[in-house]
């Protein structure tokens, strides 16, 4: 007899691992991890299941089929924006078994980073100077600089791409033309966005859960304390401290575009005007979500809840502590390889009222070791860089 619901996280990573954590203490029994890889996740002891499968839509499409044998419903947690492309492929094959969350109807456009900024524009939330570059010739419309260009939608899980690109003058973008004509003329569409000054502690984000009825049911705010490998790098260390403004243009946003499930706008403070300007949205679980879940907030049990038809619980935020959650591994491979870095490292795991690491859990230790490990590795290769570096500047080699 099949059971009637489970919970589907795609990636294992950071992201998907703290998705995993967030539902079990709310006590959901049956946690799936569908991943392309073994990440760290794959070995919790919260799963009932981890699949490995390729990164398709084709091969998602057939493990759902065959997990929708065992289960009447399925509530599906992506964490990478390839995750919702192959969801939004497959949607009419699954929609009537699987809660899918995001909006069909939109969610292509809302993907697209220029596309996000246009609807900046319409409803009045403060943004970068942004150029579309979609042919070789708009590449000569580049003249302000520092700016920083990024394909429009994430692209590095489905070809070898930059994320982002820092041009700092001219000189810059002739070294780096051939690169971006290059991706252009195999059909990819950048942006070429100012460069905000300021460092990677003035970088804040708003979370909330909106449900199919447009109300926003849940919703927490926080800030990254630093970035791995810079300052236009991911996510190393974050804090639940933001101010009252980010939670307003994060309701904006989200109403303004008639987003669904859980979407994540990034805002980075702009000193010169004093606003704050949003970088991007993700439509998906980012690596820093266990932020909100240790201040109070069950913003993955939310969508949980609402899938299945419990009641959703109303969750205020944790406000008055200071609450940091660390990723280990990238704050160790900052401290190598970041100059003067030790006062951020130090801030970030150390003058925290909590501080909680990620994949880190006493009653569930594997994907810690395994991350470890992982770290061990990449700070082997890390030194071995920098020394061959050093070698080579000197002549030695």
């Amino acid at each position: 007899m099949k059971a009637d619901n489970c919970a589907l996280i795609i990636g294992g990573y950071v992201n998907g691992y703290s998705i995993i954590q967030e539902l079990s203490e709310q006590g959901v029994p049956d946690i799936i991890l569908f991943d392309t890889q073994r990440n760290a996740g794959s070995y919790s002891n919260k799963i009932k299941k981890f699949v490995l499968i390729d990164s398709s839509s084709d091969a998602l499409l057939k493990e759902l089929q065959i997990l929708h044998e065992e289960y009447n419903f399925i509530v599906i947690f992506p964490t990478h924006d390839i995750h919702l492309e192959n969801l939004f492929a497959v949607y009419d094959k699954i929609s009537t078994y699987c809660f899918i969350p995001f909006n069909e109807k939109n969610l292509l456009e809302s993907i697209d980073k220029f596309s996000q900024y246009n609807y900046c524009n319409l409803i009045g939330v403060p943004y970068p100077k942004t150029l579309e570059i979609r042919t070789v010739e708009d590449i000569a419309q580049i003249s302000d600089y520092p700016v920083i260009i990024k394909p429009k939608k994430r692209l590095d899980e489905k070809i070898r791409i930059f994320r982002n690109l820092q041009l700092y003058n001219e000189q810059d973008l002739i070294k780096n033309r051939s690169i971006i004509e290059k991706h252009i003329l195999n059909g990819v569409s950048f942006i070429a966005s100012e460069i905000i000054p300021g460092d990677d502690s003035n970088i804040y984000a708003y979370v909330g859960y909106r449900d199919a009825r447009g109300q926003i049911l849940n919703e927490w705010t926080g800030k990254k304390l630093s970035q791995y490998p810079d300052n236009f790098g991911v996510f190393s260390s974050a804090s639940n401290k933001a101010p009252g403004e980010v939670l307003q243009l994060g309701r904006k946003l989200l109403n303004g575009m008639d987003l669904k499930g859980i979407a994540e706008p990034e805002f980075k403070y702009d000193s010169r005007d004093g606003k704050y300007k949003l970088m991007e949205i993700n439509l998906r679980s980012m690596m820093w979500n266990r932020t909100g879940n240790l201040s109070g907030v069950t913003i993955h049990y939310t969508q949980y809840s609402d899938a299945i038809g419990l009641e959703v619980r109303s969750n205020i935020q944790e406000k008055t502590k200071d609450i940091h959650f660390v990723y280990l591994k990238h704050e160790i491979l900052n401290l190598i390889g970041r100059k003067g870095y030790f006062t951020i490292f130090y801030n970030n795991i150390v003058t925290g009222d909590k501080t909680y690491f990620a994949f880190f859990d006493i009653k569930d230790l594997k994907p810690f070791i395994k991350d470890c490990v992982s770290i061990i590795k990449d700070c082997i290769f890390l030194i071995v860089r920098a020394l061959k570096t050093r070698l080579t500047q000197s002549g030695i080699i």
